[in-house]
């Protein structure tokens, strides 16, 4: 034998040793998959919308295990500058909620990613499932960046007891009959017929959308205002003011527009789906059968009363490395059940038209105003500069034009000239790209 000692181990140490051993192995396996198996999203919603769709995601979270979403909330007011400066620091959230507006402006960045392929693959998205202007104005340069969550248009709010008064039963679908309407209601009694704040430019950007204004020209480089179309819109809008028809104010002088309302200073207003629960609210309880809402009269006919197409959507952001999820994410929040759902808990209204067949919706005749509209909602050019050049239109044409500052003529045509200076960059990267045989873009180097 050897010098060699022999540890002799008992059988009952063996077996805890063995017992332990597989305890952390088991354990080890364990939460090493749980770090595998789940993700957690960002999600970067903005206002009231921020506050309720944790409901929504909770339930999310109970059908994907998996996935694990933080929510937070962002005010309306801060949030276009917050989302640019994550851009620019790297620090995106993997899914947000963008105005519609601001989708080219952040597709120019190269910020959010193109959603075509997972689109065409889905069976929840598709094109055909939303209103087709609110779908359009998450396409920028022919590609798909957002899925509208939910949608906003402007309809005509107006006094049912004063058209009545008039003689009129109804608002009528055409400009020349709704002058007249507008007429009679002012003759029975009503202090102006309509309300159109001189320091807003939705109804400049709706009539313009009736006559089938583009508002610009060569591939939208250049401004069209003063052109035939776009003239013949601003023409229907000065002929209101010059009949006496709307007060020439904005709307900060007019103190509580529901009590004026109520009062008769006005019998319409043109505005959007958030007045519902404020005209509901804040109207006297007599008042509340004597208002409705209608879609809007066109220049010539139903079919010509377009309106604006709004709303939010949801996009991804590039950075993301969860785009997978993500997107099941996007899906669950467009199914149309959701959408209801979520039109019940904020009072948006649903941008998929599978949830206006719920009998909510449907047993509402205020909101089947707005379903009407929304199916003539046209988006306004897909660029960046938009918001700009709209505020444009309304400091530098539309208070001059109405308080008889300037002539029509010399206003848009100045407002023509102004916008080729604002979108120079683009008209350069257009014909850049014209040349080099590649068509349009709008995406910045």
């Amino acid at each position: 034998m050897s010098g060699r000692r022999v540890r002799v181990v008992s059988p009952l140490a063996v077996a805890l040793a063995v017992a332990l051993a597989t305890i952390a192995a088991l354990c080890a396996a364990g939460c090493g998959g749980a770090r595998t198996r789940t993700e957690t999203l960002r999600f970067w919603a903005m206002g009231r919308e921020g506050e309720v769709v944790q409901e929504l995601v909770t339930d999310f979270e109970r059908d994907h295990p998996g996935i694990h979403v933080v929510v937070q909330q962002i005010p309306w007011s801060a949030a276009h500058e917050k989302l640019l400066t994550a851009h620019v620091g790297g620090s995106t959230p993997d899914i947000a909620q963008l105005g519609n507006t601001w989708i080219p402006e952040f597709a120019a960045l190269r910020a959010i990613e193109p959603l075509d392929a997972r689109i065409a693959a889905s069976s929840v998205v598709r094109a055909d499932a939303f209103f087709p202007g609110i779908w359009d104005t998450n396409v920028a340069d022919g590609a798909v960046y957002g899925v509208p969550w939910y949608v906003d248009t402007r309809v005509l709010f107006y006094r049912k007891d004063l058209l009545a008064r008039a003689g009129w039963p109804a608002i009528p679908d055409n400009w020349a009959d709704w002058l007249r309407c507008m007429e009679d209601v002012k003759r029975a009694g009503a202090r102006t017929a309509i309300f159109l704040p001189t320091n807003e430019y939705t109804p400049w950007i709706v009539f313009g959308l009736q006559t089938g204004a583009r508002m610009l020209r060569d591939d939208d480089t250049r401004g069209d205002f003063s052109g035939p179309a776009y003239r013949r819109a601003a023409d229907f809008y000065m002929d209101i003011m010059r009949r006496g028809l709307a007060p020439t104010v904005d709307g900060q002088t007019i103190g509580n527009v529901y009590q004026e309302f109520e009062r008769g200073t006005f019998a319409m207003y043109i505005t959007g789906p958030w007045q519902l629960g404020e005209f509901r609210d804040r109207l006297s309880p007599a008042m509340q059968s004597s208002w409705a809402t209608a879609p809007l009269p066109g220049p010539d006919g139903a079919a010509s009363g377009a309106s604006t197409a709004g709303g939010s959507s949801l996009v991804l952001f590039r950075r993301s490395r969860h785009h997978d999820a993500a997107w099941q994410l996007v899906e669950y929040l467009s199914r149309p059940e959701q959408q209801v759902r979520f039109w019940r808990l904020t009072g948006d209204l649903p941008a998929r038209t599978e949830s206006w067949r719920d009998t909510a919706l449907t047993a509402d005749p205020n909101m089947r105003a707005f379903e009407t509209q929304l199916q003539r909602a046209v988006a306004t050019p897909q660029i960046p500069e938009w918001e700009e050049i709209s505020i444009r239109l309304q400091n530098d044409a539309i208070g001059p034009m109405v308080l008889g500052h300037a002539r029509p003529d010399s206003a848009l045509a100045a407002l023509d000239r102004a916008v080729d200076r604002m979108l120079e960059k683009r008209r350069w990267l257009v014909e850049r790209e014209r040349r080099r045989g590649v068509g349009t873009v709008g995406r910045t180097p």
